[in-house]
């Protein structure tokens, strides 16, 4: 694990991890309305978004803790161009996309769901990003994927990221799996997301990020590790 001077010994499964704040970012993962406010595209699609008010929560203080120690916090967004020229036809996401398939089933909608400049796509009110916090749309699943995430980490010297967001078993996991294919460590803060689907999806991506990818942590522990 990364060492030096100014190290916290931070809280985590499956044990605990030495951090050092001067190294760490925070990576928020689509905390949009389409994703966590009611008739958001996540519940319009039929999942339980029950949750989402307890992962704010959680995300909130996450950010409280960054902010105060000077972690630099990233936040995404979810969606496509209005004229879908990131997402042809030809693409496998086009028939991937939850969203895009709604959007096909239902031809009658005015637009389509999660573009630029939409109520879905928007960020919401609660975890609104502060000046000076780079916020980066993306298209796909990950948080990397034709982003400059790598670019963002590597010019600040980062070497750990702590993933938030929704939805765990979706762009969560995938952005962890990614960033420990780049050589960074990764930990997930486990009240601060939740998964498209029921409890034991969560469980599942708990147990993949312990044993296969990096840690898992809660903002409470995260907070604790920081005000050492």
């Amino acid at each position: 694990m990364p060492r030096t001077s100014d190290t916290r010994v931070l809280q985590a499964r499956p044990e605990p991890f030495t951090l050092n704040p001067q190294r760490c970012a925070i990576i928020v993962n689509d905390m949009q309305n389409a994703f966590c406010s009611p008739g958001g595209y996540l519940e319009r699609i039929g999942f339980d978004i029950g949750g989402a008010s307890k992962v704010i929560e959680a995300v909130s203080r996450v950010f409280d803790t960054a902010r105060s120690a000077g972690i630099p916090i990233f936040h995404f967004q979810n969606g496509f161009a209005r004229d879908l020229s990131d997402i042809p036809e030809n693409s496998p996401w086009w028939f991937k996309s939850p969203a895009m398939r709604h959007f096909r089933q239902h031809p009658g909608l005015a637009e389509p769901i999660l573009v630029e400049g939409s109520w879905d796509f928007a960020i919401v009110d609660e975890l609104a990003p502060r000046p000076g916090e780079v916020v980066i749309h993306k298209s796909r699943p990950s948080c990397f994927a034709g982003t400059l995430l790598d670019n963002h980490l590597r010019a600040r010297g980062i070497d750990t990221v702590c993933v938030v967001g929704i939805a765990s078993n979706v762009g969560v996991e995938w952005t962890l799996r990614e960033a420990v294919s780049k050589e960074y460590f990764a930990i997930l803060v486990r009240d601060a997301t939740m998964p498209a689907g029921p409890d034991e999806v969560q469980r599942t991506v708990e147990h993949n990020v312990e044993n296969f990818i990096g840690w898992t942590t809660t903002s409470a522990e995260f907070a604790a590790a920081l005000s050492r």
